[in-house]
């Protein structure tokens, strides 16, 4: 067996002890996650939820777009009589809209596009901002600048007027009925969110660049990329798991109140579509009929403030657990 160069041994050796103390780290990063009440209840609820999008046709009594003729604004069964004088349905346990559909269905059907509209641009946000945020930082001098400029100006919009903007304008293109709206939604979503996480990212890499380890790597030959992706990138992700915990429930809230304005989701009457109404779609429909039936307004509101909620638990304990101060307190 060949034997192994001196630098090849400091680099072996390196690697080990980076993979020792990032196991070390994260372990200890678990045990505190796991200790927070709030966090693990909050994780649940994410979990149920997710559950429920996935398995939505499985799990909805009716299809969300089935129409119950002569049982339109039945109220939920918890209610003896609604305010238009009719009687609940057992079938309907959360009763129907205007048009006779059930709306329990029709909000697990809306957990599909609020998670996902949750998870999906969020990746993409943290690809683009990650990218920026490690270059910018790495590479400083004019190309830091420059990509900062970028920056700037992308946070100077006024995310929900843009948004809106955007919705308009190209709603109805062929980018804006890909998905029913869903990838125009994502592509806004994205464009001027990345700048939170690049801003993170750039930060924590000006001053890991100049940490020991990485000198090391440099003086053992290491390429530019092999210490961006294998030596700083790992160390930045406390923070920006964090920012992600927070980003989720921001994109969620967005969706819904885009859906209220009508620039959401487009309506769906196809069966076979996956994503065939939302959260925001569904408040938009309950204040129309406010007054005869609330409870189609108030259903998709509460799940909205549930995952909200549950992502908010998640990302204060995430941030308590990756936060290096908070070693060795206990």
């Amino acid at each position: 067996m060949a034997q192994l160069t001196t630098k090849e041994q400091a680099s072996k050796i390196a690697s080990l002890e980076m993979k020792a103390q990032s196991r070390n780290l994260m372990a200890d990063a678990w045990y505190r996650l796991m200790r927070n009440k709030a966090s693990m209840v909050g994780l649940v609820i994410i979990a149920i939820f997710a559950v429920v999008a996935i398995f939505a046709k499985q799990i909805a009594p009716f299809s969300p777009i089935e129409i119950h003729g002569g049982k339109g604004f039945l109220p939920p069964v918890f209610i003896e009589e609604g305010p238009n004088g009719l009687n609940p349905d057992p079938q309907f346990l959360l009763g129907t809209d205007t048009l006779g559909r059930d709306v329990l269905s029709r909000v697990i059907y809306g957990a599909r596009v609020s998670m996902v509209v949750g998870f999906f641009p969020t990746a993409i946000i943290l690809v683009v901002g990650i990218l920026m945020g490690l270059t910018a930082g790495y590479v400083g001098g004019r190309v830091d600048n420059f990509l900062m400029r970028i920056t700037d100006v992308v946070y100077a919009f006024p995310d929900l007027l843009f948004f809106i903007i955007i919705m308009i304008s190209l709603r109805d293109t062929a980018v804006g009925k890909m998905l029913n709206g869903l990838f125009l939604l994502f592509g806004a979503l994205s464009l001027v969110n990345w700048v939170a996480v690049a801003r993170i990212v750039r930060g924590q890499v000006l001053s890991i660049k100049e940490k020991e380890y990485i000198e090391a790597a440099r003086c053992l030959g290491a390429s530019d990329l092999h210490i961006m992706f294998r030596y700083i990138l790992p160390n930045c992700l406390g923070p920006v798991i964090i920012q992600t915990a927070f980003t989720i429930p921001a994109m969620i809230i967005t969706e819904a109140i885009l859906g209220y304005l009508g620039l959401g989701l487009r309506p769906s009457t196809n069966p076979k579509d996956i994503f065939i109404t939302s959260w925001g779609s569904l408040l938009l429909d309950g204040q129309s009929a406010i007054n005869a039936q609330r409870w189609v307004l108030l259903a998709p509101a509460i799940c909205v403030a549930l995952v909200v909620l549950a992502f908010t638990f998640l990302g204060d304990g995430l941030r308590d657990a990756l936060d290096p101060r908070l070693q060795g307190t206990e």
